[in-house]
């Protein structure tokens, strides 16, 4: 894995930060204020970060608003209830 300057996280292309932005909307159950709302392209690594500023990344805002990021948490959560049985 790269390693930025910045110590973010790296990834290597806009889809997989992306992956990792829902993936992180759907871990961890976020207050409204700050939480990583975005990709970007950083100018020292040549990787892609999650930011907390800016606009919502359309792809997120849509499951958000159908309710997919809450609907994907719920069945992560029973998945690890019958795992643990």
């Amino acid at each position: 894995m790269k390693t930025c300057p910045s110590y973010k996280r790296c990834h290597a292309t806009y889809e997989l930060a992306e992956e990792a932005l829902i993936g992180a909307h759907i871990a961890y159950d976020y207050d409204k204020g700050s939480h990583p709302v975005g990709v970007y392209q950083c100018d020292q690594c040549g990787q892609y970060h999650l930011t907390s500023h800016g606009e919502v990344n359309a792809r997120l805002q849509k499951m958000l608003n159908e309710g997919e990021i809450q609907k994907q948490r719920e069945a992560d959560w029973w998945e690890g209830k019958i795992r643990r049985r």
